[in-house]
């Protein structure tokens, strides 16, 4: 199988991809299963409840035991009471769940790979960004003519090119280091600068 290619923005030269990487077999269960995993991480878990113990007041017994032909009770605070506390609150619930390291790489080449087979990944120059330019970028991408919306994957310190990509519409900026596969699978089309190209090959390895 020959290794597959991708364009350079803005010339005519095209860089060799690794095939292990961007030619992998495309498999959409471990996508489909990565990227629930990451979104179920980013969940704040924060919806909560008060127990009896915790909601205020109830401190007193309403009335006495016996002798008042009512049921008996100890607190105002109880579950089946109007402003009493709940049976049971949820609290601190954990939505993560693990996936093995082989099979969030697997997805991740997947991802990539299916963006290499559609002709949606392209390989951006950061030296034609010598200053932070939105117009170019714009002009840029008017050329390549791939939907939106883009994922751009670039090293931090190349500022020039994520400041000229960042204030367009549709458009996620990320760095090697914090790449995921949702985002890959979410964008239409994928950027990736030759100086990150390396270390996006070495995290799918």
């Amino acid at each position: 199988m020959a290794a597959p290619k991708a364009q350079v923005l803005g010339s005519q030269k095209s860089v060799t991809l690794e095939a292990e990487v961007f030619g992998a077999e495309v498999k959409p269960h471990l996508v489909h299963e990565t990227v629930v995993a990451e979104q179920n991480a980013a969940r704040s878990a924060t919806r909560g409840g008060k127990s009896r113990g915790l909601v205020a007041g109830g401190r007193a017994k309403p009335w006495r035991q016996k002798g008042t032909g009512r049921a008996r009770a100890g607190t105002t605070r109880a579950p089946h009471w109007t402003g009493g506390g709940m049976a049971f609150p949820p609290n601190n619930r954990n939505f993560s769940s693990k996936v093995n390291r082989k099979a969030r790489k697997s997805a991740l080449r997947s991802a990539l790979t299916a963006h290499a087979q559609g002709g949606t990944l392209g390989v951006l120059d950061a030296g034609g960004f010598e200053e932070p330019a939105t117009k170019n970028a714009l002009e840029l991408l008017g050329s390549w003519g791939k939907e939106l919306p883009l994922l751009v994957v670039a090293q931090p310190e190349e500022e020039a090119l994520i400041k000229s990509f960042r204030n367009l519409d549709r458009v996620v900026i990320t760095v090697p280091s914090e790449l995921e596969v949702q985002q890959v699978v979410w964008a239409r089309s994928l950027l990736v600068s030759e100086g990150a190209l390396e270390q996006v090959q070495g995290r799918a390895q």
